[in-house]
């Protein structure tokens, strides 16, 4: 393996617990250019290159960043359009959107897509999404959480293929620290700022002593602890935001300690253990 993946699930504060591409109450209070280029910046000091899974309404609307991060030299791949759950997308909504996505990528980037990112990891409740995503020329995908609630308790936490009757395509799950009850969300996410930074290190570097990659994750949103929140539930709203802290620290720290390359790289070049 060359290394592991940094991913950004390219979209704006809201998308978390909103599914609508603009809602009305937040126009004016789009925040993901601002910290997307907080991402960029860093990335850059790092000289490292990233996936960035965009979301098509996210790219529709600012039609410059999709631009100006491919550019930088990092990978563009689909996060699909309106960040809606995949169960209730369905099938030919799902295609639909998948297939409008990969359009504007590619109208933006100059390459078409490939790789795919379930909104909330949904794909779990929407197996036959991996079907449209072999049809649609998918790479790989990289939708599978080996997490209660969100994913599959006990799923595989290796890249391995997907066998479906449409042909084969590569998952990569995202990072997680197992533990006795259940594994813990450690990659990405709220969890890459609530667990303590020793604990993740240990995670990606017992992967790479075995000859796996980590898969991270983050939304541009967890660099900007002081934006704005919804007004939700306490639980929901730890779960959707987690603690009001910059994952910058992190993500320096693991730049500085571990080689990282484009998903699409890994997919490349991927074996079988």
């Amino acid at each position: 393996m060359p290394g592991n993946a940094l991913s950004i699930d390219l979209e704006d504060w809201y998308h978390g617990c909103c599914s609508r591409p603009v809602p009305a109450c937040f126009a004016g209070e789009r925040r993901v250019r601002r910290n997307t280029e907080l991402i960029l910046a860093l990335l850059a000091e790092f000289s490292v290159s990233a996936t960035f899974f965009v979301l098509g309404s996210v790219a529709e609307e600012d039609p410059t960043l999709v631009p100006e991060i491919a550019a930088a030299g990092h990978e563009i791949a689909s996060h699909g359009y309106s960040h809606g759950l995949l169960p209730r997308l369905g099938p030919e909504r799902f295609r639909r959107e998948l297939k409008r996505t990969a359009a504007v990528i590619e109208a933006q980037s100059g390459r078409p897509p490939a790789g795919f990112r379930a909104p909330q990891w949904s794909v779990a409740a929407a197996p036959w999404a991996f079907e449209i995503l072999c049809e649609e020329g998918y790479l790989y995908d990289s939708s599978c959480s080996p997490l209660p609630f969100i994913g599959k308790r006990r799923g595989e936490r290796l890249p391995h293929l997907v066998e479906t009757a449409k042909g084969a395509i590569l998952e990569f799950p995202p990072l997680v620290t197992p533990a006795p009850l259940c594994n813990l969300p450690t990659g990405g996410g709220w969890g890459l700022r609530f667990f303590p930074r020793s604990l993740v290190r240990r995670t990606v570097a017992g992967l790479n002593a075995d000859g796996h990659p980590a898969v991270l994750f983050l939304h541009p949103r967890e660099l900007d602890p002081d934006g704005p929140r919804l007004s939700l539930s306490p639980w929901r709203s730890f779960v959707s935001y987690g603690p009001r802290s910059s994952a910058a620290g992190t993500l320096r720290e693991l730049l500085a300690a571990f080689p990282f390359t484009t998903l699409r790289e890994l997919a490349t070049t991927w074996q079988p253990a």
